[in-house]
């Protein structure tokens, strides 16, 4: 009886702790040739993509603990890439227009990336290593 009263317990256990720990991705596409993807490692890191037009990618890639990636793009020939590593970094991008590429990777802890770009062409690059770091870009292009 106790043997039995013990792994139900951890069962029981185990159910309310994965949730808890658990990664979450959400993705909205609309339009059409749009592609999203990534991976995660760790636990309680956010991935959120939106995208409404045509020929748009995304991909995040996450190894760590509470790190949140977001990508939101509107128009057509967007690339968007987020690639993190520690824990505790926030990164997003908003792309409008045509054909802009973002590039932002964190290797560290709680550091912020964040970026718009409008217009036509614009393309941005931002490396983050160590602790603590914060960049942000606007940039509209013809």
């Amino acid at each position: 009886m106790t043997r039995k009263l013990i792994i139900s317990t951890a069962l029981i256990l185990g159910t309310m702790i994965a949730p808890t720990m658990a990664n979450d991705v959400s993705i909205q596409q609309f339009g059409f040739g749009n592609s999203a993807g990534g991976g995660q490692q760790g636990w309680h890191n956010i991935i959120g993509v939106y995208q409404n037009g045509g020929n748009n990618t995304v991909a995040s890639t996450q190894n760590g603990n509470h790190n949140t990636a977001g990508s939101g793009q509107e128009g057509f020939n967007h690339h968007s890439t987020t690639d993190q590593l520690g824990s505790f970094n926030t990164a997003g991008v908003g792309q409008f227009g045509a054909n802009h590429t973002s590039i932002l990777s964190q290797d560290g802890h709680g550091n912020i990336a964040a970026g718009v770009q409008i217009g036509n062409g614009c393309s941005a690059e931002v490396d983050q290593n160590g602790a603590g770091n914060t960049a942000a870009f606007v940039q509209v292009c013809p």
